[in-house]
């Protein structure tokens, strides 16, 4: 599993040395969880929960979040959609996170995705008026997201257990410690002043607010109405992340936008 040169290990923590303290630990962290990679072999058929009991703990707190946050949809609405200022707000917060998004391709060593991205930030920061618009979409270069847990799984760090993450929602060991790491690693945020930056660092978690309200009627749907909609949560969550990752092939029944959000 582990089959990267070793120094690929030992670069992160030097390279730390020579950054700000939230960036160290940040690269510690990846680090960290690269070395235990070595040691664990990567899951993709099974459920790995040791933390259940703590976990639906945390998914009836988000349960009731999304109740608040998104009423049900009325029988016979039409599906929802984003209202100018969140489809907005959704844009300048996705510009913003772009370059993260090059980082973790060329991370991942992936130059094509690295330059599909780049070349939607130019163009969304200048035509699309500081991201307030998306052109690129509509020249037919959609977002290609990416974030650190899929570096980490390029780079060979197992699944790790599933933890559900309070107003995140369901994550796994890995893509905690990718989340982590991900608030440090926009370019953007070193470049401007605080408070600025923090905005720069949440971008991403913001994107994926602005997406409860496209998305949210789905979301209610399993939450809601499901027998065991922790089960159901962490199945449905599991199973897109794996197919996202190429580890295992899409259920026909999956929807892959029904948990795809980076909060609930």
């Amino acid at each position: 599993m582990c089959n990267r040169p070793a120094k690929r290990v030992h670069i992160v923590p030097e390279f730390a040395m020579r950054t700000k303290p939230s960036l160290r630990f940040a690269a510690v962290l990846a680090a960290a969880v690269l070395v235990q990679a070595c040691a664990a072999p990567e899951i993709t058929e099974t459920i790995n929960d040791p933390y259940e009991t703590q976990n639906r703990a945390v998914h009836e707190f988000n349960k009731g979040v999304a109740s608040i946050l998104v009423k049900p949809r009325p029988e016979g609405a039409p599906p929802r959609k984003k209202g100018v200022f969140v489809r907005t707000l959704g844009n300048f917060a996705g510009n913003i996170d772009s370059p993260r998004l090059v980082v973790n391709d060329l991370l991942q060593a992936n130059p094509e995705d690295a330059v599909h991205n780049g070349m939607r930030f130019l163009i969304n920061t200048t035509f699309g008026i500081a991201g307030l618009f998306d052109p690129a979409t509509a020249w037919g270069l959609p977002s290609r997201p990416t974030n650190f847990g899929e570096t980490l799984h390029t780079w060979g760090a197992a699944e790790g257990a599933y933890v559900e993450l309070p107003l995140l929602g369901p994550s796994t060991s890995r893509d905690t410690a990718g989340t982590v790491v991900d608030f440090f690693m926009n370019p953007l945020s070193y470049a401007v002043p605080t408070p600025e930056q923090y905005f720069v660092q949440s971008a991403g978690i913001i994107e994926g607010f602005t997406e409860l309200v496209e998305y949210g009627d789905e979301i209610n749907e399993v939450l809601q109405t499901s027998a065991d909609s922790y089960a159901a949560t962490r199945l449905l969550y599991l199973q897109n992340r794996r197919f996202q990752l190429g580890q295992t092939v899409a259920a026909e029944e999956i929807d892959p936008f029904a948990l795809d959000t980076e909060g609930f």
